[in-house]
């Protein structure tokens, strides 16, 4: 039973990315008019509003006959469920095999370094785990020691200052 589940939810995904790339672009009315107007997508509410009324040659309007299907309509391109993570404890609720991890957009850097690596640990995949690596390649960078230095020159320029400081004085 559990492979039939697992094919018809693949069934499903395949679905639901051939409705999203038949989907038209819902636009605000009149939009493309007016430069103060975002495309951002308004409900047409006007009493003559033609696109409300669904007229030929008016952009289409956003109604339930283009939604996916319910059984994967929350779900990851890759098939499992997206879980939001705001700190550490959040990752031990999570199953690896059925569930990936989105870091909050207000959780910190420092924090995030922190998340990412603790799920590295747990095998939990993070979708938004960007900053958060580069941020711990950069700190791995810094943590090399820095080479040594001569001390020869540092003892010349003290010397070198010591004559300037007994030249100023006399």
């Amino acid at each position: 039973m559990a492979m039939s589940d697992a094919a018809e939810r693949k069934r499903l995904l395949a679905l639901r990315k051939r409705m999203s790339q038949k989907r038209p672009k819902f636009v605000r009315m009149e939009s493309w008019r007016h430069k103060r107007l975002k495309d951002n997508w308004r409900q047409p509410k006007g009493v003559d509003n033609h696109m409300r009324l669904n007229l030929k040659g008016w952009p289409k309007s956003v109604n339930v006959g283009y939604r996916s299907p319910r059984a994967v309509r929350d779900v990851h391109p890759s098939g499992k469920e997206e879980v939001h993570v705001y700190n550490v404890g959040d990752l031990s609720i999570l199953d690896p095999e059925t569930q990936v991890a989105r870091i909050g957009g207000s959780v910190g850097l420092r924090k995030r370094v922190s998340i990412v690596q603790e799920a590295d640990l747990r095998g939990i995949r993070i979708l938004n785990a960007g900053r958060a690596r580069q941020a711990e390649e950069f700190d791995e960078f810094e943590e090399e020691e820095p080479p040594e230095e001569d001390l020869s020159d540092e003892e010349e320029t003290s010397e070198d200052e010591q004559e300037e400081e007994e030249a100023d004085e006399g």
